[in-house]
């Protein structure tokens, strides 16, 4: 491989939430309150959804030329940037038809949905979401006065989390519900949604005259055999009542950094969500965040993502593998996207008479820093970071082995 996925990143004292934990372990930040890392023990960073890997070249390059002018006025964003996103989404997920107009800047995914919410709803309207649910599409809905209605997906005889349509369409109908968020691919499962999945739960919201807030932020990490395919272009329809949501963030891990963008095609709903987003005077790109997703757009990103998705794919295959030969009464589903697994340990505690709190405590205190997953609906669920060189993957799952689920 050209680029350093192998090498463990020192990133204490770096601005590093992950790493540099101690409040997070006080506070229960993780799940936990009051945690202490047992003596000898070191930091293995597998809760917030960042990774741990040098990010491409090409991004510090942009950065470092544009700090090198001792101005940083008021601006606005270049052809560049536009050019880049249009490319960037032709190359890596087929859109076509797509033009600087149908782009907007967002500080970051949740404050566009909520903004495309405002827009689609009124306060106290119920929002189709799917369940296991990504919480912080929880915080935002409740913080903003909507009410969270959840459809359980379900598990088929081969593992693969489904969409459960007839729920849908129930709780559509029987509670006149007019605005969901899809999450594609899924966070924290990790589907990747086929092409007749997304047509049949997008032909539902047209039966129902329902507007979609599709959160794309994970599509770029897709794991080996599978393909994203954007909501917008499933068909007609879907590209008149969807707002979509995209950032270099978790692709480049650029979180620190703040941007993320929407694609909207219709003028009615564009429009008016732009205006939502003026409103308040809060939605404003930051220059060097403008050059961070020019440099991560460039032909060398392209290459250093492939490079980065070979590499999770390994470290998702031998942690599923090892987790079915060796945690016994742990579940998985392999993921197809993102980096993150989302284990039920539903058996294990039942087996072994302990509780999550438990559970998850005896693995903090060896290091392994994993996250609760019940905040996410997952009654039994941890949800477990794989973004890191495959050597500290190892090192978790051996600890995990040795002092908690065969201790």
């Amino acid at each position: 491989m050209k680029y350093d996925f192998t090498t463990l990143m020192d990133r204490r004292g770096r601005d590093a939430l992950a790493v540099d934990v101690d409040a997070a372990l006080k506070t229960g930040m993780l799940g936990i309150q009051g945690v202490e890392i047992r003596e000898g023990f070191s930091v293995i960073p597998m809760w917030i959804a960042d990774m741990n890997f040098a990010t491409v070249p090409t991004i510090q390059e942009h950065i470092i030329e544009r700090v090198k002018h001792p101005a940083f006025g008021y601006f606005r964003p270049t052809a560049d940037y536009f050019n880049a996103i249009i490319r960037w989404q032709e190359n890596r997920h087929g859109v076509t038809g797509l033009q600087p107009e149908h782009i907007g800047y967002e500080n970051g995914v949740l404050g566009g949905v909520v903004s495309a919410l405002n827009v689609m709803c009124s306060r106290g309207d119920k929002v189709l979401l799917h369940s296991p649910t990504y919480i912080g599409f929880s915080h935002s809905l409740e913080d903003n006065g909507y009410q969270a209605v959840h459809t359980e997906l379900k598990l088929d005889e081969e593992g693969v989390w489904r969409m459960d349509f007839e729920d849908m369409e129930e709780k559509l109908r029987s509670q006149k519900i007019h605005a969901a968020i899809l999450c594609s691919p899924h966070n924290p499962t990790g589907r990747v949604w086929e092409r007749w999945e997304l047509e049949r739960a997008m032909e539902l919201f047209r039966k129902y005259d329902v507007y979609v807030v599709s959160d794309e932020i994970w599509s770029d990490l897709i794991l080996s055999g599978h393909q994203h395919i954007p909501t917008q272009m499933v068909s007609k329809d879907a590209r008149q009542r969807t707002v979509a949501l995209y950032a270099p963030s978790k692709t480049f891990n650029l979180a620190g950094l703040v941007g993320s963008y929407h694609i909207i095609y219709n003028d009615w709903l564009r429009h008016r969500v732009e205006r939502e987003e003026r409103n308040p005077h809060y939605n404003s790109m930051n220059v060097l965040s403008m050059h961070a997703l020019i440099g991560a757009y460039q032909p060398e990103g392209y290459r250093w993502l492939d490079e980065l998705c070979q590499v999770l794919t390994e470290n998702v295959d031998f942690a599923c593998r090892y987790i079915a030969e060796r945690f016994q009464g742990v579940r998985v589903s392999h993921p197809q996207a993102t980096y993150m697994l989302f284990l039920d340990c539903a058996e294990w505690c039942a087996a072994h008479g302990k509780t999550m709190d438990e559970l998850e405590r005896a693995g903090m205190e060896v290091g392994v820093l994993w996250q609760d997953g019940r905040a996410f609906r997952g009654p039994h669920a941890i949800r477990m970071n794989l973004a890191l060189p495959k050597s500290q993957v190892e090192e978790a799952l051996h600890r995990l082995d040795q002092y908690v689920f065969n201790a």
